[in-house]
């Protein structure tokens, strides 16, 4: 069996110290502490973007009328302006009465001018004149083999109907014959493309489509044309006033011996443009068409005064620009001048 309890003993001496606890769990946050005192002023920022602009203001009070300014220099002349276009045809004027003196003689004829505008638009006459009809231009007539040519300046060569061949052929027998095979006819032509590959053409609507219109014209001016061999439209001789520039075209030749001229005074020897081909053949058989060996001839330039004639021979142009800056001549159609005075019978 256990004995008694003893008496405590002495206190033993203070032991090592123990490991290190693990740490505790968080506290809970602390209050805020007091503000503390302002810091010192920055140093001062770099200059910031310019910003965007802003809405335009409201409308400022109309300013007071200001000073007149000094006169301006005079501006720099422009320059010409392109030729307007012809103003329409005025009305017919009271019949004038010829009274001529010993210093103005007077023409009191009539005559005709024919204008041929190479389109299939009739053209308008020249001012001063009256129309008397349009038509279609005629070039030449070609029958059995001989040609006879129209001059363009004459009525004779602006037909009011268009035919394929506007003629027959007539034996001693009593007998006509419209349309032979051989028959041919010649117009002027428009700017129209040349295709000397495709068949002749057979439509009637087609064909006039290929056709100028001209228009006949009277009045009481004499009328001639003058040629200039360059490449310049001559001026008119005094008492003289100009018409129309153009080219100087000459004659048409077709197969064989055939083809025809223009009198160099008529006005037909002037067309106021420059096509090639110029013309247009139709046949008996019913076709028309431009044909290879049909030719047109036109007046040379000859600048060159001090060997008249030589200039240019044997020179080849090529191309429709070389044609007419170096080949083809240019003409005017002149009008003269009529002196003419009116008399009021019914003045006081």
């Amino acid at each position: 069996p256990h004995g008694q309890k003893g008496e405590r003993g002495i206190p033993g001496t203070d032991g090592a110290n123990g490991a290190d606890g693990a740490d505790g769990a968080n506290g809970e946050d602390g209050n805020d502490g007091l503000p503390g005192q302002d810091g010192a002023p920055g140093a001062e920022g770099a200059k910031g973007e310019t910003g965007a602009p802003g809405n335009d203001g409201a409308k400022g009070p109309k300013g007071e009328r200001g000073e007149p300014g000094q006169k301006g220099l005079a501006g720099i002349k422009g320059q010409k302006g392109q030729q307007g276009d012809d103003g329409a045809q005025g009305e017919r004027g009271p019949e004038g009465v010829c009274e001529p003196d010993d210093y103005h003689p007077c023409n009191c004829d009539t005559h005709t001018v024919v204008r041929h505008s190479q389109s299939t638009e009739s053209p308008e006459c020249p001012t001063d004149y009256e129309s008397l009809w349009s038509g279609y231009s005629l070039v030449f007539f070609e029958g059995n083999g001989y040609g006879l040519s129209q001059d363009l300046g004459s009525a004779g060569s602006c037909l009011e109907e268009f035919q394929l061949v506007p003629f027959m052929q007539c034996s001693s027998s009593d007998v006509c014959r419209h349309g032979v095979r051989t028959d041919k006819s010649f117009w002027l032509a428009v700017d129209a493309e040349a295709d000397y590959t495709v068949k002749p053409m057979t439509s009637i609507d087609e064909i006039e489509q290929h056709i100028s219109r001209c228009t006949v014209c009277l009045g009481t001016q004499y009328i001639l044309a003058r040629h200039s061999f360059t490449d310049t439209a001559p001026e008119c001789p005094e008492d003289f006033s100009p018409l129309w520039e153009g080219y100087s075209y000459v004659m048409v030749t077709s197969s064989g011996v055939s083809g025809g001229g223009q009198d160099l005074a008529s006005s037909g020897s002037c067309l106021e443009k420059f096509y090639l081909p110029t013309f247009i053949e139709c046949l008996g058989r019913g076709t028309c068409a431009y044909y290879i060996n049909n030719l047109d001839y036109w007046l040379a330039q000859n600048p060159d005064i001090t060997q008249p004639g030589m200039w240019g021979m044997g020179n080849v142009y090529s191309g429709i620009n070389d044609i007419l800056d170096m080949g083809v001549a240019r003409c005017a159609v002149c009008a003269a001048k009529v002196q003419m005075r009116h008399i009021n019978y019914f003045q006081d």
